[in-house]
């Protein structure tokens, strides 16, 4: 067993990191999906719209709800949700399988808008644009290593503000990030550095 801000030993023995092993729910996330490369359009929508939910909540929160959220928001197909309607926002008030905030729902339609806007593609490539050679970044050993905002989650987050996007600041990219795989912020000893399991 390493310390607590190091790399710990799961059930299995193999070293994760240690917010990895708080639940099965996030072990499931953690070993399988968080910091691999994930590209898509509507795939980079579903993560910053439950980005932007999960600001000042816990993203286990976020988690569970996931199969509710895609249900309320149709897949996250963009333009899907760019059609939503106030009868929409009404309805995503109403559906307890989310997390209900206006300002959030608001702000995922007007997100949709935004993005339906942009050519096919160029939503995943403007985000992806933003990843950092991995070269120049040295594997964290522990949690305090892990940034909570980059240079390059800052110049995200501004170039999506100047195209209207909301809920989008740097901390929140730097979360879109690190769970989309621009960045492998998983610990040196962890057993998903580097997309392994």
């Amino acid at each position: 067993m390493r310390t607590a801000t190091g790399a710990v030993a799961g059930p299995d023995g193999r070293l994760r990191c240690p917010w990895g092993l708080s639940s099965e729910d996030y072990v499931s996330y953690h070993d399988t999906e968080w910091g691999r490369p994930l590209h898509g359009d509507d795939a980079l929508f579903e993560r910053l719209c439950l980005e932007a939910f999960q600001s000042g909540l816990s993203w286990l929160t976020i988690l569970r709800r996931r199969e509710g959220f895609r249900a309320a928001f149709r897949g996250f197909s963009i333009p899907a949700v760019a059609a939503f309607t106030e009868a929409d926002v009404d309805r995503l008030l109403g559906d307890t399988g989310i997390i209900r905030n206006r300002a959030k729902i608001e702000a995922s339609i007007a997100n949709a808008r935004v993005a339906a806007e942009l050519a096919e593609g160029e939503l995943d490539a403007l985000i992806w644009s933003y990843a950092p050679d991995p070269a120049g970044r040295p594997a964290p050993r522990a949690i305090a290593d892990i940034p909570a905002i980059t240079p390059e989650s800052t110049a995200l987050s501004k170039d999506l503000k100047k195209r209207g996007f909301r809920f989008v600041g740097p901390t929140t990219a730097y979360a879109l990030m690190q769970a989309c795989g621009l960045v492998d912020d998983h610990l040196a000893d962890c057993v998903a550095r580097g997309g392994g399991t």
